[in-house]
């Protein structure tokens, strides 16, 4: 009998990689949507509204991805729905998963390598302090919004997710284009650590996660190799075949993208997957060029 796993965010750049996975391992998928459900397999919710325990009830697991994506300018505005959609929206699964009559065995909610904010050269590992700025305010609430469920004896994870390696979606989506022209760059001085992880790796790590009785609280989803911003870029480069000589200075980042480009661009977090290591999960593309070559290969 297969397993039964309620999925948020569904639709998203990880929760469509990740479906196919869950159903080609045995788990019968629910998705949790925004709005009104149109079919059998699905369970409505609104991220800012209270949700009913009964509604859900009795899945085995609970993966929580929904959340306003980052990309974008960061109004006053957009900010809010970042925030909001990702703490209010938790607090209320949590709070609705730990009065549930029949209660998941496990909680993994999505959260980000932001919560360290900009460190340098530090390495950063699952226990080291949060840092300052918005984006890791907005993790720090992000994870206690979970508290509920662990509280309540559900075994929770929070999935602290770098760069995500994907011609579909996210930052390098964004980038590719540029590249592809021969106008791609460095960004500001370029020594900034990325932290990057493949999107076959992440799913392979939520997956994980769900069967590994031993891995709890925040984990950092990152390949064991991250790379300076210059050398991420020479290697994009590399593999795409282009010149990479017309760098973005820092000005001109923050310019265009205000905030973000600070804490998202221009910020430095060299962070390794300490937890998952222990855990004995084994990354699937865990070097730089391999990954990028294998995810653009298939455009």
């Amino acid at each position: 009998m297969s397993a039964k796993v309620l999925v948020s965010g569904s639709s998203g750049l990880v929760g469509s990689a990740l479906i196919p996975a869950l159903r080609k391992n045995n788990y019968e998928v629910t998705r949790l949507v925004h709005g009104s459900a149109s079919a059998p397999n699905q369970v409505s919710w609104n991220p800012v509204k209270p949700v009913r325990p009964e509604t859900v009830s009795g899945f085995e697991a609970v993966v929580h991805l929904a959340g306003e994506s980052i990309m974008g300018r960061w109004t006053e505005a957009k900010k809010l729905r970042i925030r909001e959609s990702r703490v209010s929206g938790s607090r209320h699964l949590a709070e609705a998963l730990a009065r549930t009559a029949v209660r998941s065995r496990v909680l993994i909610s999505a959260s980000a390598i932001g919560y360290y904010g900009d460190r340098g050269d530090e390495i950063l590992r699952e226990d080291s302090s949060p840092g300052v700025g918005f984006l890791s305010e907005v993790c720090r609430g992000w994870e206690s919004a979970c508290a509920p469920a662990a509280e309540a004896g559900i075994r929770t994870v929070q999935i602290r997710t770098g760069v995500v390696l994907s011609s579909d979606g996210g930052a390098l989506a964004k980038m590719l284009t540029p590249f592809r022209l021969g106008v791609g760059g460095k960004i500001g001085s370029g020594r900034q650590w990325w932290s990057w992880v493949s999107l076959q790796d992440l799913v392979g790590i939520i997956l994980h996660a769900l069967k590994t009785d031993s891995v709890r609280g925040p984990v950092n989803a990152v390949a064991p190799n991250p790379a300076r911003n210059a050398e991420f870029t020479r290697v994009l480069g590399k593999v795409l075949s282009r010149p990479t000589i017309f760098p973005m200075p820092a000005f001109a980042a923050r310019l265009a993208l205000g905030e973000m480009a600070d804490e998202l661009l221009l910020a430095s977090q060299r962070v390794e997957p300490a937890k998952l290591k222990a855990s004995g999960y084994v990354f699937q593309q865990p070097e730089l060029q391999a990954a990028l070559e294998a995810m653009l290969k298939k455009r």
